[in-house]
């Protein structure tokens, strides 16, 4: 299996980008998604103007929700615990332009220098997982939602994991932008209405404990590369099982059904 698997991995190595490919196949199929769900939504109620003031640039692109149902938003509990696939789906679905923009930014940002540091498997890993339980707390709290955010709030608990307790003067620079990262999003997360705190809290808490559990350096030996190869193709299998529950949901479902 560990030969079939390392196979596999260098075999879909050549259709990737040498520098951050998983962050760029996250980037891909969040696009990708994002594009499906805005041309299902055209073709359910045609192409809707937003209306003026700020609404217009929150609304730009804006998604069905019945779409968004239909193609994986987690729900309220216990909704998600009959289709556990949509914690995963949901981490990949965005509601508007200005959502996929922001979370895009933010994983092109922070993405590459973490996939640097753990490794592409371990990274995809990290991100699946905390977007995953980010969205499980949400789900807890009854909670509708789509969007990486979670499982970008994930990785800043990671980079906040692995500065705290050095003092060098790197560390304390990246402690500091991390504080601001994460003023900032509180701040937009008690101002504007819609954004899910509790996928950000549970993505954030998840960060940190895989942070402090997790070496932040590449996999040194063949027991490490074996694990994290495991790991990342774990997180794989599951995203491809979640993305094949949604097909099934989707055409199983009329439109404005869930």
């Amino acid at each position: 299996m560990t030969f079939s698997m390392a196979a596999a991995s260098r075999s879909l190595s050549r259709f990737l980008p040498q520098t951050a490919p998983v962050t760029y196949g996250i980037l891909t199929l969040c696009v990708l998604l994002y594009l499906v769900s805005l041309l299902a939504t055209m073709k359910l109620s045609g192409f809707v103007s937003p209306g003026g003031g700020l609404g217009a640039l929150f609304n730009l692109g804006g998604v069905n929700g019945s779409i968004l149902d239909r193609m994986g938003a987690s729900e309220p509990l216990p909704y998600d615990i009959a289709q556990p696939w949509r914690l995963v789906t949901a981490v990949f679905l965005h509601a508007s332009l200005l959502h996929i923009g922001f979370n895009m930014w933010v994983l092109m940002d922070l993405g590459p220098t973490l996939e640097e540091l753990y490794g592409s498997a371990r990274f995809f890993f990290i991100f699946v997982a905390t977007g995953t339980f980010g969205y499980l707390a949400s789900s807890a709290r009854g909670h509708l939602s789509v969007g990486a955010s979670g499982s970008l709030l994930g990785l800043i608990g990671v980079l906040l994991a692995l500065s705290i307790g050095s003092q060098s003067a790197a560390m304390r620079m990246l402690r500091s932008q991390i504080m601001y990262w994460l003023i900032y999003i509180a701040v937009m997360g008690f101002i504007f209405p819609g954004v899910d705190n509790w996928a950000h809290g549970g993505g954030f808490v998840a960060g940190f404990v895989l942070g402090k559990v997790m070496i932040g350096r590449q996999p040194a030996d063949p027991s490490e590369r074996r694990r994290a190869t495991v790991l990342g193709w774990a997180a794989g299998l599951v995203v491809f099982a979640s993305l094949a529950f949604m097909l099934l949901n989707y055409f199983s479902t009329g439109p404005g059904g869930g």
